[in-house]
């Protein structure tokens, strides 16, 4: 069918057919996995051989009831989703139609006739969770409000075990909807936020923050409850903050790691929990942004034997992210390699990392001067807050150590007046810096609805690029970007390389303002120009450039 529609070659059909056998996929999901053929040009070839009807599930309105006449195991197990019923007539959308196992499997269950539909496999895997965990958690509501019992230590105890959710208490299914919902829409914070006569819950999905529910006022203690326990926070505390840790197995197998904080507020504890994926394999120099300018630089910072690194942006600016990256491109047999981290967001094979405790007094000062009596060569150190572990970073980059740490900073300049405003000497800064990366992350352009736009002039001023005739996009808004017009993020850097003249500035104390205009004659690259260069090929938007880059030049 897809020979015979163009879309890939006989020679490629064979190829795909014996690596299919190798990997157990269907043909469709190798293909497109493989990149020889997009998922639009599978949909459409279906849609036009097997005459099936596309459905957009993300602007489809789908009744809450069909989760009663499609279970959810069934949903998930097959990856489809119930869309109407017409008489005796069931349609289903699905990512391949062509699933006759799944489609007999619906039949037999329902007993009725089975009409396929296809969909994009993103939208399958938003609709299932919005649908059944928003049908799940919905039911779980109603039928905590029914109980309206008092949640007790021990009952929140047990129900730790109960996560399943045909026997889990209605608290844990609700929690649980939550969690799994946030988790498929790839968030990487849920917000619980307790307030007059609700409590909100919102997750952040590319740097943005989306409602995703509100929850009765009378349910608010038990879902709280049920998350301090999941993080072996103490229940009974409500007047201070807590931090705690959980982890959540999916039903794929994958394990998220979760990290918990409460805040007492005049209506109740806020919640926010920071999700942390257990994937390495998107810490890498492409899947970060490091455009093909900035490699030349980064791997001139990167070959430093010895020196102090410094990665610098706001809070949710992805530099963990470009940390974990550098460390893991250093990782050698031959090396001995120390990671100070508050807290260890990801487990790496190779590395010796340390969880920093300031309860029990083991702070990145501390932890810092007894790691270098453990004969490192590289030491990672997750944050530097204080003068004192600044001076002590410093002076172990300069005697024979390579350094890598995050500070807070608007750019990369302004990292060397904040180590000043800690107390570190100039003589220390300049004899220890080798390098600088600042950065921030922009959201993408959704491709599947990419299209060409006149720009706002006066927006285009503001970031300082004219209207050229140059073609700029956005995005109009689709079933792959659930409307938003974006998908994912990029990041924008600037990356400085500390030079001898640079060094010599920096110990005669010069400040921030002299050290651009040397920089200005030098040919560095700011963030700003390669956030216009994003904006230029499309990747971006100028409205998003400007949200997120403010500076004007």
């Amino acid at each position: 069918m897809l020979v015979d529609s163009g879309a890939i070659t006989e020679e490629q059909l064979q190829a795909a057919l014996a690596g299919q056998k190798a990997t157990g996929k269907r043909l469709g999901t190798y293909l497109i996995d493989e990149g020889v053929i997009t998922e639009k040009q599978f949909v459409e070839t279906l849609r036009m051989q097997l005459g099936v009807e596309f459905i957009d599930l993300n602007k489809a309105s789908i009744d809450p009831t069909l989760t009663e006449i499609v279970p959810k195991d069934t949903a998930r197990t097959y990856r489809l989703i119930p869309v109407k019923l017409e008489g005796n007539n069931l349609y289903i959308a699905m990512e391949d139609p062509m699933n006759f196992r799944a489609v007999e499997a619906v039949r037999q269950m329902t007993g009725r006739r089975v009409i396929p539909m296809i969909a994009y496999y993103d939208a399958i895997t938003r609709a299932l969770s919005v649908l059944y965990e928003n049908e799940g958690a919905a039911r779980a509501i109603e039928q905590m409000k029914e109980e309206q019992t008092t949640v007790t230590v021990d009952d929140l105890s047990d129900e730790m075990a109960a996560n399943d959710d045909e026997t889990a208490a209605p608290t844990v299914k609700l929690v649980n909807s939550l969690i799994e919902r946030a988790i498929a829409e790839k968030a990487s914070d849920i917000h619980f936020e307790p307030y007059e006569k609700e409590m909100k819950v919102r997750i952040r999905v590319d740097g943005r923050l989306n409602t995703m529910m509100d929850v009765p006022r009378e349910l608010q203690n038990s879902v709280i409850s049920r998350l301090k326990v999941m993080a072996g926070m103490n229940i009974t505390e409500r007047r201070i903050p807590q931090d705690g840790r959980a982890v959540v197995k999916r039903q794929d197998g994958t394990q998220v790691d979760l990290r918990l904080n409460t805040l007492p507020t005049i209506f109740g504890e806020k919640v926010v929990i920071r999700i942390l994926m257990r994937e390495m394999n998107t810490l890498n120099r492409h899947a970060i942004g490091i455009t093909e300018r900035d490699n030349e630089r980064f791997d001139r910072i990167l070959k430093n034997s010895a020196g102090i690194l410094l990665i610098v942006g706001p809070t949710g600016s992805g530099k963990t992210s470009t940390l974990y990256t550098m460390i893991h491109e250093l990782i050698d047999e031959t090396v001995n390699i120390i990671s100070l981290e508050d807290p260890v967001e990801f487990q790496i094979a190779g590395v010796t990392q340390v969880a920093i405790n300031e309860k029990t007094g083991l702070t990145f000062a501390s932890a810092l001067r007894s790691c270098l009596r453990q004969d490192p060569d590289i030491i990672c150190v997750g944050e530097i807050r204080d003068g004192e572990t600044a001076e002590i970073a410093m002076r172990a980059a300069m005697t024979g150590h390579l350094v890598l740490s995050t500070i807070h900073t608007e750019d990369a300049i302004s990292a060397i007046d904040r180590l000043r405003d800690m107390g570190a000497e100039p003589y220390l800064i300049a004899g220890s810096l080798r390098g600088v990366i600042s950065q921030r992350l922009v959201r993408k352009v959704c491709p599947n609805c990419k299209m060409p736009v006149k720009p706002d002039p006066f927006t285009l001023s503001l970031i300082g690029m004219q209207d050229d005739g140059t073609v700029y996009y956005k995005g109009k808004g689709c079933e792959r970007c659930f409307g938003s017009g974006f998908r994912g993020r990029t990041g924008v850097f600037e990356i400085l390389a500390i030079n001898a003249e640079l060094r010599d500035a920096i110990s005669e104390g010069k400040n921030g303002s002299e050290l651009r205009r040397y920089l200005a004659k030098t040919g560095f690259t700011s963030m700003i120009e390669n956030g216009r260069d994003l904006v230029r090929q499309g990747e971006t938007t100028p409205e998003e450039l400007l949200k997120v880059i403010p500076t004007i030049e």
